[in-house]
């Protein structure tokens, strides 16, 4: 794909991130392809995750196609940057005509960018994760990549306040060996994605300069003040239950 846009607001991106004092923390990275398709599954714990991941695949010179909600490209001001990068649109109404674009791109010798839990964990947990993945992988022929961001909660996320200055945080980046998958069995080899995903979040978060007790952004069961996965299940689902409502009397 022809990307005019795309690389100069990368290297725009990290020249800004250097001067507001971020700090980066990668592992990895190599096990991203220099050439072929892959898809690359990310966890999902902030709205500026995909910001991120894809400078996990700066160092093989390659470039992130994201799949991201139709709101994104619906909207006047990031609508045309995001189909300038040659990201997919997802609707949840028409969900197989993403799934087969992004098969496609992968196919053709794209990395495919994705975030199979669907949705920001509460928890900062891996949540239960969707089969896409897997199944795209399979269908396209190409390695399932596992990668775990840590940190972006840190900028922006669920019921917390924003908070952009970049001094002093650190973005912990760390990519997984590649998954070979068939599709034989999409729910086991999911299952196999996500113990992947854990262990690298575990070791993302045993690396982090800032340990994690006490701090409201990191998972209960390592003395974190986050929800449990439990807590953060009701909460989405209270979420969901609020969206609807809101949905029906728009309509009404």
């Amino acid at each position: 794909m022809r990307d005019i846009i795309y690389p100069p607001v990368i290297l725009t991106a990290k020249t800004l991130f250097k001067v507001a004092g971020m700090k980066f923390m990668t592992s990895g990275a190599d096990n991203i392809p220099r050439t072929g398709g892959a898809i690359l599954a990310a966890n999902h714990i902030g709205y500026v995750d995909f910001v991120f991941d894809g400078l996990a695949a700066q160092p093989s010179k390659r470039l992130v196609r994201f799949m991201a909600k139709k709101e994104a490209f619906d909207h006047k001001l990031t609508g045309p940057l995001m189909r300038s990068f040659h990201h997919i649109s997802v609707n949840r109404s028409a969900g197989e005509d993403s799934y087969n674009m992004a098969v496609e791109y992968a196919r053709n010798g794209e990395i495919v960018g994705i975030f199979p839990e669907a949705t920001i964990s509460r928890s900062f947990e891996i949540k239960e994760l969707k089969t896409g993945a897997v199944r795209m992988a399979a269908e396209a022929g190409v390695p399932l990549i596992p990668m775990v961001t840590w940190g972006t909660q840190l900028l922006k996320t669920k019921d917390h306040d924003s908070d952009f200055k970049g001094r002093g945080k650190t973005i912990a980046l760390y990519v997984g060996e590649p998954l070979e998958v068939t599709g034989e069995d999409p729910v086991a080899e999911t299952e196999k994605l996500r113990s992947a995903m854990a262990a690298l979040l575990d070791r993302a978060i045993a690396d982090y300069p800032i340990r994690p007790e006490g701090q409201w952004w990191a998972p209960a069961r390592l003395g974190g003040t986050a929800p449990t996965p439990e807590q953060a299940r009701k909460l989405d689902e209270e979420e969901k239950i609020a969206r609807a409502a809101r949905k029906a009397a728009k309509e009404g």
